[in-house]
């Protein structure tokens, strides 16, 4: 009964991270048929390489980061529009039609935005006499425009989560808690946010993986510049394979990746589990 699943899962999840594993110990270039094994050197040179501790800084920033600001400024979307008013319908569309676009059309979107010269943004600015900004050129800006961006994106996602959990919550609990004289922000913080756990849950799950594998806004908006100083771990196996063409780095780094997602989904999952009630 489960052996079709189980093949499929051996063939094209399975299989793979053994061969990453094994490719990991070699000094592969990714193209010839000949290589060697190398033992722990690569894992070694991790802890030892500046440009992956930038990339591993920025993945934290674009994980952690974009899962705080999508849920929060998700929440508030999905509050606002469980409210009746005109427009409604709209609205809600026009804050979830962001995520059907690509994540590589949207950062060459914000590119053609933000570009020094002959940029949308920098031509507003000279209109009013304004100096022109190369937004993508220091490394503080460029990671909080991505993280803006994204966040941007995705955030009707988060949205249209919170707004199916808020509607699963019974009427008859705010009801009451009017009745008692509770208000509003007491009403949120005992009513709202612990019914809301599942919804929070999945949100912070979702975009805690997402982010934390973030590669096509990064490639389209900084292809990891200036220098290395915007990429993600992504983008820079991403580098290592194609440009470096060292394939044994490459699968080292993806090991990371991996163990570093999965350690953090599952701490993370487990607090919120904790904080989960019933009803």
């Amino acid at each position: 009964m489960y052996a079709p699943a189980m093949l499929l899962f051996g063939a094209f999840v399975f299989y793979p991270l053994l061969s990453g594993v094994r490719i990991s110990f070699t000094d592969w270039n990714g193209y010839s048929q000949h290589y060697s094994y190398i033992g722990l050197d690569h894992y070694r040179k991790l802890f030892r390489d500046p440009n992956i501790r930038t990339a591993f800084v920025n993945t934290l920033i674009y994980g952690i980061g974009s899962t705080i600001v999508q849920n929060a400024w998700g929440l508030a979307y999905a509050m606002l529009f469980n409210r009746k008013f005109a427009g409604r319908t709209v609205a809600r569309a026009a804050v979830y039609l962001p995520v059907m676009i690509s994540g590589l059309i949207m950062g060459y979107i914000w590119y053609f935005m933000l570009q020094y010269s002959g940029g949308a943004l920098n031509d507003a600015m000279a209109a009013f006499g304004l100096a022109p900004v190369d937004w993508l050129a220091d490394q503080r800006r460029a990671v909080s425009l991505i993280l803006f961006i994204t966040s941007i994106q995705y955030v009707g996602q988060a949205m249209v989560i919170y707004l199916a959990g808020l509607q699963t919550i019974p009427r008859m609990y705010y009801e009451a808690a009017e009745m008692d004289g509770v208000r509003a922000w007491s009403r949120f913080r005992r009513i709202t946010l612990p019914l809301l756990a599942p919804a929070i849950i999945t949100n912070v799950t979702l975009k805690l993986i997402g982010g934390l594998q973030l590669f096509d806004l990064v490639m389209a908006l900084t292809a990891g510049g200036p220098g290395f100083s915007t990429h993600s771990f992504s983008t820079m196996i991403n580098y290592l394979y194609f440009v470096s063409q060292n394939a044994g780095y490459s699968a080292t780094l993806g090991i990371a990746l991996f163990l570093s997602i999965m350690t953090i989904t599952v701490v993370v999952n487990r607090y919120l589990y904790r904080k989960e009630v019933e009803y």
